[in-house]
């Protein structure tokens, strides 16, 4: 057996063949995937902390052998890197895929999907070495996430549109509601007139900035044509 002996690795060796650039690169896409997923996860999405981490590594891990197995000791590049990394972008599509629904009230995911698909890249953009523009790219994604994701919601809450009932005494004019509305900034989108128990009844989809409905509101019941008015 003492012919084995000079064939055994010394432990720095041993050591040296982990590859601490490898275990940088897995660190640092722990951190970028867990930053993004952290943020999805705490918004209740369904791809979250685990999943985008998770994507984030083995997107890595791909691009770095993807690389390695182009190289043979330092040699001459033997093959493409950029095969095994390209089949990522085909294969996250499948799983992007999959936090895609479409319901009754429209198509939700796409955001989810998106966020998937950008981790992967980040993911193999610090497998290929490229931990500066992996971070800045990390940093944008968690800006539109959050920031301006929070800025939507304002702008939503800001500006939305109401269902509205509107019961006036007859002879009241769709033109002269339209009037009364618009001068307190609302815009009518859709409406249905009929006549109900000897009063008119607008039954109206009214938009314009928040604060305006109560306003809008209020100096429609100042009016002795207008019997009632509800924002729903």
């Amino acid at each position: 057996m003492a012919w084995l002996a000079p064939q055994l690795p010394s432990i720095p060796e041993m050591f040296e063949a982990l590859r601490l650039d490898l275990a940088v690169k897995l660190g640092l896409a722990v951190l970028a995937g867990g930053a993004i997923g952290f943020e999805r996860q705490i918004a209740g999405k369904p791809a979250g902390l685990r999943t985008n981490i998770l994507i984030c590594v083995g997107s890595a891990l791909l691009m770095d052998l993807s690389i390695s197995v182009g190289m043979i000791d330092g040699g001459p590049r033997i093959g493409d890197p950029g095969r095994i990394a390209a089949q990522v972008i085909t294969g996250i599509g499948f799983i992007g895929a999959g936090t895609i629904m479409q319901s009754r009230s429209g198509i939700t995911g796409l955001t989810s999907a998106a966020t998937i698909w950008v981790v992967a890249a980040i993911g193999l953009t610090v497998g290929a070495g490229l931990f500066l523009e992996a971070m800045g790219a990390t940093a944008a994604v968690m800006l539109v996430l959050a920031g301006l994701g929070t800025l939507e919601h304002r702008l939503l809450r800001a500006r939305r549109s109401l269902a509205a009932t509107v019961r006036t005494r007859p002879g009241t004019t769709l033109e002269w509601l339209k009037t009364m509305l618009f001068a307190d900034g609302l815009t009518i989108v859709k409406v249905e007139v009929f006549d109900h128990d000897d009063d008119r009844v607008f039954e109206m989809r009214v938009k314009g900035p928040s604060r305006q409905f109560d306003i809008a509101r209020a100096s429609l019941l100042e009016r002795e044509e207008v019997l009632n008015v509800i924002f729903d």
